[in-house]
This record gives C-alpha cells, sequence and structure tokens, in this order.
C-alpha cells in the first residue's frame, strides 16, 4: 500500500483559495474592500514568508463565516467554485490526482484552509480524504473559531498521524508515501514523507529541494525539473 498527500493552494491550485474565497466576498459586497484586501494581502505575505501567526489568521478568516447563514454561504460558495476555483485546477493536477488514485494509493487533502472552503473543492479534484483546518460550528452555524489543531506546519504532521491512526495505520505501513507541495511553510512534512515532491515551489523550498534532491514538478508553469 503507498500514501499520496496533496498540499491545495498553488498547488493543485493554481491560485490560493483563502486569498480569492476572501476576494470573492469583497466582490459581493459581503466584506469591505478597504479593510479586507489590505489584511488579505498582509496576511499573504506574512504565510509566503513562513512567518504566518496560524491564530491571528484563523480569527480574521473564519470570522465572515459567522455572519450568515449556511444555506447563503453554500450558494456563494457554489458560484465561487464556479468563477473562481475551476479556473484553477489544470489538466497536470487532475492527472497527478488520478495516476494516484487509479494505482490504488490511499489519497488525502492536506491544507490549512478551512475546510468549508476546500471540502468542495476535493471533491471536484476525486481526492476521497480531506485533512483540514475545522472551523467550528454550533446548531450547525459557524462559530468564527477553529476546532483543534490547524492543519498548518508541524500541525499537518499531527493531523495526518491522527487520521492514519484513526485507521489503524502508521506510516511503516506504506510502502511508499508521497507530498506534494509548493510551500516553505510545509517543509515539515515534506521531511516526514519519503517521497517529498517539490511543485512549482517558492524560492525557499526550491532551494531546499535542489540542496536534498528532491524532484520538482511544475504543474502550472514551465517543464519538470
Amino acid at each position: 500500500m503507498q500514501l499520496a498527500l496533496f498540499d491545495l493552494d498553488n498547488t493543485l491550485l493554481s491560485g490560493d483559495s483563502d486569498f480569492e474565497w476572501a476576494q470573492f466576498l469583497i466582490t459581493k459586497g459581503v466584506l469591505d474592500p478597504e479593510v479586507h484586501e489590505a489584511k488579505n494581502d498582509y496576511f499573504y505575505e506574512q504565510y509566503k514568508a513562513g512567518t504566518l501567526d496560524i491564530h491571528e489568521f484563523l480569527d480574521f478568516q473564519l470570522h465572515p463565516l459567522a455572519r450568515h447563514p449556511r444555506s447563503q454561504l453554500d450558494a456563494w460558495h457554489a458560484e465561487f467554485m464556479d468563477t473562481r476555483i475551476r479556473p484553477m485546477i489544470g489538466d497536470k493536477a487532475r492527472d497527478l490526482v488520478r495516476q494516484h488514485r487509479d494505482r490504488g494509493d490511499l489519497c488525502a487533502l492536506v491544507t490549512a484552509t478551512n475546510s468549508f472552503v476546500t471540502g468542495p473543492i476535493c471533491l471536484e479534484l476525486g481526492v476521497a480524504n480531506l485533512i483540514a483546518t475545522i472551523p467550528a460550528q454550533e446548531n450547525g452555524q459557524f462559530t468564527g473559531k477553529p476546532r483543534g489543531l490547524p492543519a498548518f506546519r508541524e500541525g499537518k504532521i499531527s493531523r495526518v498521524e491522527a487520521w492514519l491512526e484513526s485507521m489503524g495505520f502508521w506510516w511503516s505501513n506504506f510502502e511508499r508515501s508521497w507530498f506534494y507541495s509548493d510551500s516553505l511553510n510545509d517543509l515539515p512534512l515534506l521531511s516526514q514523507v519519503s517521497d517529498p515532491v517539490a511543485v512549482d515551489p517558492d524560492p525557499t523550498l526550491l532551494a531546499h529541494a535542489k540542496n536534498a534532491g528532491w524532484p520538482v514538478l511544475n504543474l502550472h508553469t514551465g517543464a519538470d525539473a
């Protein structure tokens, strides 16, 4: 048995679903553009630099979910999928997932982006399992807070291991394990698997991949290295 783990934003997607969700809500008039565009850019730059405070970010990112009924959020998300997300899913990304799935590998999407945003994306990509930051709910209404450990940096390892343990598995049960990611923030999980793959990596991850001899895969730009 083999294990295939995929990051989502800027890996299987040619963009960031967290960032795009906030931008989408701004265009719908749900969020104040002056305040939220600045904060969205601020957190996104921190993420790219590897300095993001995930709890500060989640307070910002999950708050809009608590202000609207689930039916309205679901309607917005359906439009978001059509206008923002599907155009960011290329044939190479779909083929990569399909190759692992057709081979019978155990597949999971592992992302810091919350499961409300990423659940439908996971289904669209045909990945059977989602390990994401969980937005807490009470009586079907989002609270604006996360539940449990965010799936971010070292938290991705903890969440993957809890998922594996829930099925009676551990890393040693797999002949090979892959993780595909673009981000320096995913160096902990990339270093955990047997087959780390840098996908259209940021400069820090690209340098690390070259030094470590990891393959570099381009799903969105150029030729594979």
